[in-house]
């Protein structure tokens, strides 16, 4: 790691909540649905919401070739890319120590475009299998229209700083005798029951579709 990105993803706020093993980062990943890309484009800061994906060392990314995002981050600029699980509200005795816990991730670096066709492929499986595992087998694979209209990035996993809170809150000895209610609430991603649209004729659930929504919440 370069010293400025080293520097620059240092945890100061808490530094108690960094985790410095890359498994943990990298189970994050694995488990988040949408990332939030930060750049700058024509001397204004973006934050853009997205999906995305991961294989070994690498985060890939995709979309319209028309997109100010994708063809800002193709140039080689800068980039950072966050992803946070939100999983309990922290509850103290007074609202200054209130807090979540939480998991998150922050990456740092440059993305490339991937042109290789069968790299290229591999990538948009990536990204369809890390929303709706077995989904790529069961729906039409893209065809030449459909990639020379994609544009698909990977951004190395060489620099990135992971931070974790878990457990109760923390009162100051001053606090802790108030008759305030204490504790955590915790939260967890519900997928609700599937709804076909009016074009099924056979009402049979897919594995995909089965697979995604009996996922129960975090122990």
């Amino acid at each position: 790691m370069s010293d400025d990105l080293a520097r620059a993803l240092k945890v100061e706020r808490h530094p108690e909540r960094a985790v410095a093993d890359r498994n943990v980062a990298f189970a994050i990943l694995d488990e988040g649905l949408i990332c939030h890309v930060a750049f700058v484009a024509e001397g204004r800061p973006w934050v853009i919401p997205t999906m995305y994906a991961r294989d070994g060392d690498l985060l890939y990314l995709h979309g319209s070739p028309a997109s100010r995002m994708l063809g800002t981050l193709a140039g080689g600029v800068d980039v950072s890319v966050t992803v946070t699980l939100l999983d309990g509200l922290v509850l103290a005795r007074s609202v200054f120590s209130h807090s979540m816990n939480y998991r998150s991730v922050v990456i740092a670096g440059r993305a490339h475009e991937i042109r290789d066709p069968d790299a290229k492929l591999e990538g948009m499986r990536f990204l369809v299998e890390h929303v709706l595992p077995g989904r790529w087998a069961e729906a039409r694979q893209p065809n030449t229209k459909e990639m020379n209209t994609t544009l698909v990035l990977g951004l190395p996993l060489d620099h990135l700083s992971t931070k974790v809170r878990t457990g109760p809150p923390v009162d100051s000895a001053a606090d802790r005798s108030l008759p305030v209610w204490g504790g955590e609430i915790p939260l967890s991603l519900a997928f609700g029951a599937p709804h076909a649209d009016a074009l099924v004729v056979d009402s049979t659930l897919p594995e995909s579709v089965l697979g995604q929504t009996s996922r129960g919440a975090r122990a």
